[in-house]
């Protein structure tokens, strides 16, 4: 855990461009974040969850042009919802 000066010192820095976003989530889901980070060279789960972020607005904007990417989108989401209880916190 950092200290209170380091954490301080980072906010002052970091306040225009970034908030401090601190998630209870499921074991498996700081697993698979963890996964992410490894197989694609990030720096930590932080930036898992960026890619994550980067990855769905590219495929939402991309299936502005292509029905087969909106559909698999809509597929994902209805089965995320369907499941909720187990994939989200």
């Amino acid at each position: 855990m950092a200290t209170n000066r380091s954490q301080n010192k980072w906010r002052s820095k970091n306040k225009l461009v970034k908030r401090q976003l601190n998630v209870m989530a499921k074991s498996h889901v700081h697993d698979h974040l963890q996964r992410l980070a490894d197989d694609f060279r990030l720096r930590g789960k932080g930036e898992a969850v960026s890619l994550a972020t980067f990855i769905t607005r590219a495929l939402m904007q991309r299936a502005d042009y292509s029905d087969d990417v909106a559909q698999m989108l809509e597929d994902l989401a209805e089965a995320f919802h369907r499941d909720r209880d187990i994939h989200s916190n």
